[in-house]
């Protein structure tokens, strides 16, 4: 049986999908441990749930390295940005402690795996129904599952972060200081994430690929680095002879 502060804690979760501004606020001013191991559970099991879906079309078994890896990178980058976080807090005058700028992010990230979790059998259901890699139409199933997933975690991480803006007004103690925050945090976990997601690729899996946990260079160049080749790459070859459209 769990802990009574634990479940209480647990059956709150839905409420923070649900953006109450009033339950979003108690809980960010009073992060208790049973609040942050319920956020805790909500990240391992509804990224999890996903990560399954995410990583399935490829193959079973990189719907069950995902389903680890989800969870993970969420993981990773809350460590990686936690103290960054909160002493910008503290810089930036919002008056948060590092254990509220803890919640606020545990939060945050809870909600987000709180509904592509929910979402997981919508995007079950459609790698079931479709054609597998290497079968005819696989190329199609690819692309369209493919955006399908970039839908619902774009759809999953703004309806995240947008209600907490509004709370983190509310309890920071300088006006504009809450702005400021958001959007550090903000710029900070994308910065982070992006890196981290590079480094545990594959996600989706590609066909043609071996099914792997982690791609063998996956501690060579970097994603930053990466989108600058494939841009220079594109620019070069838009300027090459015989490539003008006019």
């Amino acid at each position: 049986m769990l802990p009574k502060n634990l479940h209480q804690a647990l059956t709150g979760l839905p409420a923070l999908c649900q953006g109450r501004a009033d339950h979003l606020r108690d809980w960010l001013e009073n992060p208790t441990g049973a609040r942050l191991a319920a956020c805790a559970v909500a990240i391992g099991l509804g990224g999890a749930a996903y990560g399954f879906t995410l990583g399935l079309w490829r193959a079973p078994l990189m719907g069950g390295y995902v389903a680890f890896k989800l969870p993970l990178l969420i993981a990773l980058t809350l460590l990686t940005n936690g103290l960054i976080n909160g002493m910008l807090a503290q810089v930036l005058g919002s008056g948060l402690s590092f254990r509220q700028t803890l919640m606020a992010l545990l939060m945050s990230f809870a909600t987000f795996a709180l509904i592509t979790g929910a979402l997981s059998p919508v995007a079950l259901g459609l790698v079931l129904h479709a054609p597998g890699p290497g079968e005819p139409g696989g190329t199609t199933a690819y692309r369209t599952i493919l955006l399908t997933h970039i839908v619902i975690i774009t759809f999953a991480g703004i309806t995240a972060h947008q209600r907490f803006l509004p709370v983190l007004r509310s309890v920071s103690a300088a006006p504009g200081a809450a702005s400021l925050v958001f959007t550090a945090w903000l710029a900070g976990n994308l910065l982070v994430g992006a890196q981290l997601s590079w480094n545990l690729r594959p996600f989706f899996g590609q066909p043609g690929r071996p099914v792997q946990f982690l791609r063998a260079d996956w501690n060579h160049s970097s994603f930053y680095e990466s989108i600058w080749q494939n841009l220079s790459h594109l620019l070069t070859h838009q300027h090459q002879p015989g490539n003008n459209p006019t």
